[in-house]
């Protein structure tokens, strides 16, 4: 598809409303109820009414029970679990309960005229006893997406979906809006590093949002900007197949004003029209390109076109291909709203990536460790290139430079390691070692023949010289590591479980310097 000209231009943010293309007016917050839930009309929020979350320390749900505690509305939540997530939302006025029972649903019944709204996420299981109670009482019932939806109507907003990088693009549109003095609020499944939290409520135009696929919800957003990073088979729990999916992103497309998205994606080529188009390959039949003049394991710098036009370089302090691709879809949003280049140059070069996206934790017995949320063979496969090629430049991030690769894996979700155990196995076929952690279920029950175990058998088969060993608890897997590491290793654990407790459990562990005969 040709690019249309004339694109840069200030997107129109004081109108107060709008009609959208199904002839709805935009800038009203209207929530829609979520499927299977108990009320099926949209309604208005309203401050009145008190909203109380379900699991509010999910990091989904703690964005938006704390954008709307500052905004002034009356927000509860329940959480059995304690941390830095809670201890934050109190502060900001959140009223948290650690016991999900009937007993808290009659607590946020009291003292107040108005039965207050119940938010759900798909986390929460019908069997809740506190979501029963809920239901018992006659309180209207939300689906988190619903809430987010009404967010996203009632001003300008940006949602960023994908198979893969939508975290790291919302954070990095979110850092750059920040950056410029844009002031956004932002709605993200991680930490953005400029925030120190997930979500924050800001004073200016934007809104930034994680559109999540993997339930469907996302097409309930009507946005002024879509954002598709890619998009790949996944979630096989909820998508039959690719087409399913896509027709899903196509809904998740028409509901926005205007989308932009990957021409390095052959899937989004080929099903979608979108108003806007990047690359990181050529500046030809694009909006915006960023071509890439240097890759090392430390930073990528790139030319950065615009219509065909270089306007000039830049520096990206995050290595690899895939984040200079996230990165370009962040400056094209930021431009789309009226950034200016030589702004955007300036505050790229600050730009960090968000929590769980490598992640560095820290040396222990000079082996680096690198915590990661890669959890699809793609993502897996795009982060032990960029660690290798840290191995290979010598040019890292990491307080040095790392000279071996050691794999830590752990599969999530039966559903996807059946679905893809052969990829799994040829992308971690790039380490040096390769340590399996026991697959998480994520509530799942097990389908037979599909453990790490299988995954380790596939991954000989394809290399029958590499080393891996498979472990059955996190105990055995941090003595797996312990055993099987080098001084100078780049320990990369990778998962979307509970993998991410390896340094934790590394630190903890009896005199560390005491260690197993290395291996040779």
């Amino acid at each position: 598809m040709a690019p249309q000209r004339g694109l840069i231009s200030r997107h129109n943010l004081s109108k107060p409303s709008q009609t959208d293309r199904s002839g709805q007016t935009r800038g009203a917050s209207r929530l829609t109820v979520g499927p299977g839930l108990d009320t099926p009309l949209a309604q208005q929020l309203d401050r009145r009414q008190p909203l109380h979350f379900i699991g509010v320390g999910g990091i989904g749900m703690s964005a938006i029970a704390g954008i709307l505690a500052d905004r002034g509305y009356q927000v509860s939540g329940s959480d059995p679990r304690d941390n830095a997530v809670l201890q934050d939302l109190r502060s900001r006025g959140v009223r948290v309960f650690r016991e999900q029972s009937s007993t808290t649903i009659a607590a946020i019944r009291s003292g107040t005229s108005t039965q207050p709204l119940v938010v759900v996420s798909s986390a929460v299981p019908p069997t809740n006893p506190e979501l029963q109670e809920a239901r018992r009482a006659g309180l209207e019932i939300a689906h988190r997406s619903d809430v987010l939806a009404a967010l996203i109507a009632g001003q300008n907003s940006v949602a960023v979906a994908g198979s893969h990088g939508k975290t790291t693009t919302s954070t990095l549109v979110a850092s750059l809006l920040h950056a410029t003095n844009h002031d956004p609020t932002a709605v993200i499944g991680g930490v953005v590093p400029a925030f120190g939290s997930n979500g924050r409520n800001g004073k200016g135009a934007l809104l930034v949002a994680e559109a999540d696929e993997s339930d469907g919800t996302l097409v309930k957003f009507q946005a002024w900007l879509g954002v598709i990073t890619n998009l790949e088979l996944d979630h096989t729990d909820h998508y039959a197949d690719l087409a399913a999916l896509i027709g899903t992103l196509q809904r998740f497309g028409r509901g926005c004003e205007q989308l932009l998205a990957n021409h390095d994606c052959p899937i989004l080529r080929d099903h979608f029209n979108a108003s806007h188009w990047w690359s990181t390959t050529s500046p030809e039949g694009v909006d915006f390109a960023a071509i890439p003049v240097e890759l090392s394991g430390e930073r990528t710098v790139a030319e950065f076109y615009e219509q065909g036009q270089c306007l000039g370089t830049f520096n990206l302090p995050l290595p690899g291909l895939h984040n200079l691709s996230n990165a370009t879809a962040a400056m094209a949003t930021c431009r789309l709203h009226g950034v200016s280049f030589a702004e955007l140059r300036q505050a790229v070069e600050g730009l960090q990536a968000p929590g769980r996206r490598f992640d560095y934790r820290g040396t222990w017995c000079e082996r680096q460790v690198v915590d990661d949320y890669a959890h699809h063979p793609s993502e897996v496969g795009a982060t032990l290139a960029t660690a290798q090629l840290m191995v290979s430049s010598g040019r890292s991030p990491l307080p040095e430079a790392p000279q071996r690769l050691l794999a830590v894996f752990q599969p999530h979700r039966y559903s996807r390691t059946a679905e893809f155990l052969e990829p799994f196995a040829q992308a971690l076929c790039q380490a040096d070692e390769v340590v399996l952690a026991p697959l998480y279920a994520a509530g799942e029950s097990p389908i037979v023949g599909i453990s790490s175990h299988a995954l380790g058998e596939a991954i000989r088969r394809l290399q029958p010289h590499l080393t891996v060993t498979v472990t059955d608890s996190l105990e055995e897997l941090t003595e797996a590591v312990a055993e099987r590491s080098l001084p100078g290793d780049l320990v990369l654990a990778m998962g979307a479980g509970d993998v991410n407790g390896l340094w934790g459990r590394l630190q903890n562990r009896e005199d560390p310097l005491a260690m197993f005969p290395l291996a040779a």
